[in-house]
């Protein structure tokens, strides 16, 4: 099996970047539905229809219905088909995102993805993540290229809610983790091979970023400003974490991440702020040196991501919706197999139980 590195066609990060779009999207199609919020399109849809004024590529907005599941895929393969798009641009967050790609999919076109926040590693991937219509993770589907061009206007981005950026964060910590138990086990990547030593490198890049740059930016962003560190983060967030975590491989933390989806007192959680947790619980699973879980869950804590399952949403803690968590973590097209040991559901159990009590004694809840 070879060694196999995924990556966006073009990736462009910088502030006003969102007004230019027109100029880039006309070298991908002729027609192009935006898919966007309609809460997004307020923000930003003045501003992308005088992109594309003078151009040759005309544009169809439409609002997302707010989940990535196939009756939403279908509607808008649907649409495109009827309106004879020929290029879908994807507005917004992770899920538009993913719906975005996956309607391109399915009807051979280019897709051009444009984040108005820095909450997940989705962007760069060629991949999206499915979930049933009621938010419960359902399968990944895995698409045989990446986004022709993924587009990055920090200016906008810097506007979103700091939380989200934050939620980021927590998805960009896992990749490194994720990625070293997939060198270790020699598990195949998303990417369909095994890893290369430059996934591993961006892997270990974004891990150093957030922890050198990651306070500096929630600080900066809570001032209002776009500073060089939450520029760095963004990148973190999205290229690095993007291109490591899919050609470096997925494992513990995101497995753990898809087990939480099945209690609704946590789908009010944003998915990077599951995957922190489900971080944390997989450096247990691996009993990692106290200083290595020490520096993760301290990095938590500082810039407010959840390390205790009550922070998760989760008020009462039984044996019951644990024990589920774990069960579904270990289905057997998920990602914990890529761990380099056997992993059991009474193993996960044991580890989101420990995690929830490394989390309460650090924060000095116990």
């Amino acid at each position: 099996m070879a060694n196999i590195l995924n990556s966006p066609g073009r990736y462009v990060q910088g502030a006003g970047e969102l007004s230019r779009l027109g100029g880039y999207a006309k070298e991908y199609g002729k027609k192009a539905l935006i898919l966007i919020s309609a809460s997004g399109y307020k923000r930003t849809g003045s501003m992308i229809e005088k992109s594309f004024e003078g151009t040759d590529c005309s544009i169809l907005f439409d609002y997302f219905n707010g989940e990535c599941c196939k009756d939403e895929i279908t509607r808008l393969t649907d649409l495109m088909e009827k309106e004879g798009c020929d290029l879908v641009i994807g507005v917004g967050g992770g899920k538009i995102l993913d719906t975005a790609k996956a309607a391109a999919y399915y009807r051979h076109t280019p897709v051009v993805i444009c984040p108005t926040i820095a909450s997940t590693d989705a962007p760069c991937s060629a991949l999206s993540v499915i979930y049933t219509p009621d938010g419960v993770f359902e399968e990944y589907l895995f698409l045989p290229s990446n986004p022709n061009m993924v587009l990055m206007d920090t200016a906008v981005i810097a506007k979103s809610p700091v939380r989200l950026t934050v939620s980021g964060m927590g998805d960009a910590l896992a990749t490194y983790f994720e990625a070293r138990a997939c060198q270790a086990k020699d598990a195949l990547t998303c990417a369909g091979g095994h890893g290369t030593l430059a996934a591993m490198a961006l892997a270990e890049l974004c891990f150093d970023t957030l922890m050198e740059e990651g306070i500096k930016a929630k600080v900066a962003l809570e001032a209002g400003v776009c500073t060089n560190a939450v520029e760095k983060i963004i990148e973190a967030n999205t290229l690095l974490s993007g291109i490591g975590f899919e050609s470096g491989g997925l494992a513990g933390a995101h497995a753990i991440h898809n087990g939480l989806t099945v209690l609704e007192e946590c789908h009010h959680m944003y998915h990077g702020e599951k995957v922190a947790f489900g971080t944390i619980t997989q450096l247990v699973l691996e009993n990692v040196p106290t200083d290595e879980l020490e520096e993760v869950i301290d990095f938590c804590i500082e810039v407010g991501l959840p390390v205790t399952l009550a922070e998760l949403g989760i008020k009462e803690v039984t044996e019951e919706k644990i024990m589920a968590v774990a069960t579904a973590a270990c289905a057997e097209s998920d990602t914990l197999h890529n761990m380099p040991f056997e992993v059991t559901p009474e193993k996960v159990y044991a580890a989101i139980l420990a995690a929830d009590g490394y989390g309460r004694y650090y924060k000095g809840e116990e």
